[in-house]
């Protein structure tokens, strides 16, 4: 079944999938493509008049075969190639880099919030990965009550769950550092859509199409979405779909010279910090 298909793309087992069905059945095959596109594989459909739609189609469609069969390339795959690698290489280098450097910071962060409040300095949260594959995202401890269940509320302007260094730290995205660990146990990549909760996952999941989409590549500490502004809470759907659609953009548009310049935008919006409380 479709579902069955999805699980095994999700499983890392697919490279590419071709949609193989009658002409007629136009409004199936858009609708198995938009069940597929959150899957990282190429997506490629046989038609026969795959050479007559070559003009009229977006940039992102081509046309190519097999033999004498006319396929039309709906959607690449993400990162293909060397592509993975070199991200990957790029990630331990800085990640390993920056936690050094980071370290004595990290420190003083821990024993502010142990003087600060009860609790534990670290906060564990189950978020999607790379195919949905759920991990336990590490921050520094902000609030006074942590959520990992069926109901995970959002921070929002004056939350009294915030504590008094919490608030420092979230401003400063010092809450974050502990990510690099993440990174360097390969749960999450330095740049990529962010991780949202299980919870919320499964809400927008269900609200906007297209969300899904966003698990084609390794969650990201920092991303395009928030370099753009879409950072913290998104109380509203249409802040979740603009969020989205700069995760996507992000996504087709991927290079190591992308991922560098968000960085850059990343060290200026943390400097110039918005919608962070």
């Amino acid at each position: 079944s479709l579902r069955d298909l999805i699980e095994l793309g999700r499983s890392g087992a697919i490279d590419e999938i071709i949609i193989a069905l009658p002409q007629s059945a136009e409004q199936r095959i858009g609708h198995i493509v938009r069940k597929l596109e959150q899957l990282p594989v190429r997506i490629r459909i046989c038609t026969h008049i795959s050479s007559d739609l070559v003009d009229a189609l977006p940039s992102r469609h081509r046309v190519s075969s097999i033999g004498p069969l006319g396929l039309l390339d709906v959607k690449s795959k993400p990162l293909k190639d060397w592509a993975p690698v070199l991200k990957r290489i790029v990630d331990l280098g800085v990640a390993a880099i920056a936690l050094v450097v980071a370290t004595p910071l990290m420190l003083l962060v821990a024993a502010a919030i142990r003087l600060d409040s009860p609790g534990p300095v670290l906060f564990r949260q189950q978020r999607h990965g790379l195919n949905h594959r759920e991990f336990d995202v590490l921050k520094f401890r902000s609030m006074t009550a942590t959520a990992n269940g069926p109901a995970v509320r959002q921070a929002t302007r004056g939350d009294a769950r915030v504590t008094r260094i919490g608030r420092f730290i979230r401003r400063t995205s010092l809450d974050e550092l502990p990510q690099l660990i993440n990174v360097l146990r390969g749960d999450m990549s330095l740049v990529g859509p962010r991780p949202h909760a299980l919870v919320h996952n499964e809400y927008y999941g269900e609200m906007l199409e297209r969300y899904a989409n966003r698990h084609q590549v390794k969650p990201g500490i920092t991303g395009w979405a928030q370099v753009n502004g879409y950072r913290g809470e998104t109380s509203e759907n249409e802040l979740m779909a603009e969020r989205v659609k700069f995760d996507l953009e992000y996504i087709d548009n991927w290079s190591l010279g992308f991922d560098l310049k968000i960085m850059v935008l990343t060290a200026a919006a943390v400097l110039f910090p918005k919608n962070a409380y």
